[in-house]
């Protein structure tokens, strides 16, 4: 995928009906400028807000870079860009990112923020992103798969787009059956949905769960696919469960 203009990154667009697919409100408030200019401030302190007491940013990098290991010349995939955080940890490690999230806004403020040639920006719905198989070495989702409208989805649609081989890192809020869970999971509050790991992975075809981290209500988890072409090296995976 070719590199765009900085001027022009926000406005590529993979699938022009990005929007057509029903969206959960979440999903429709991230279009908003306003919560797009306020996004960072709450990514640097949410994760302490859901339980997370301590994990800044810097050591959620450091523990996705540890397990992760990104590379110069890979390609990977950050779905749900948002401002961009865990775009600029790959291109720090040297890695190609196609940064992608289906507003506009946020595209905008994650391109001021992360100003890499290594990043292309796109505005697409990765639930249904019509790139081709086995486009990427690695993807990236953070709490995408949270606010997503269809997450089952998301998640087949992730699978797919790894090659064999491929890592897939996930941080989401997991299911704690909690009232306030109830309350952003009706429609009108959020639309949000709060999964358990089990439910991940079995909706992760061909991918194996190799690392998995709880901290409060959040989870952070590696997986890698394990469909193996013939040729195709696997990465060696990093082995256990935190």
């Amino acid at each position: 995928m070719n590199l765009v203009p900085h001027a022009a990154q926000a406005k590529e667009n993979l699938n022009p009906g990005a929007h057509a697919r029903p969206l959960s409100a979440a999903q429709r408030s991230n279009l908003s400028p306003v919560t797009a200019w306020g996004y960072a401030w709450w990514r640097s302190r949410s994760l302490a807000l859901l339980g997370a007491r301590g994990f800044t940013l810097e050591r959620e990098a450091a523990l996705f870079t540890a397990l992760c290991r990104p590379a110069p010349g890979e390609h990977w995939l950050d779905v749900g860009t948002s401002a961009g955080f865990y775009a600029g940890v790959l291109t720090r490690a040297g890695a190609q990112v196609t940064a992608a999230d289906l507003s506009p806004a946020m595209l905008a403020v994650a391109a001021q923020r992360e100003r890499s040639p290594l990043i292309t920006w796109v505005n697409v719905n990765v639930e249904a992103s019509g790139l081709p198989d086995g486009s990427f070495d690695g993807i990236t989702v953070g709490a995408t798969l949270n606010e997503t409208h269809d997450p089952a989805r998301l998640l087949s649609e992730l699978a797919r787009l790894l090659r064999p081989g491929g890592q897939l890192w996930l941080m989401y809020l997991r299911r704690t059956a909690g009232p306030v869970q109830g309350l952003l999971s009706r429609p009108a509050l959020g639309g949000l949905t709060f999964p358990d790991a089990a439910w991940v992975a079995r909706h992760l075809p061909g991918c194996e769960r190799t690392d998995g981290l709880s901290v409060g209500a959040v989870q952070f988890e590696r997986f890698v696919r394990s469909e193996v072409q013939a040729g195709s090296p696997v990465r060696a995976g990093v082995g256990g469960t935190l």
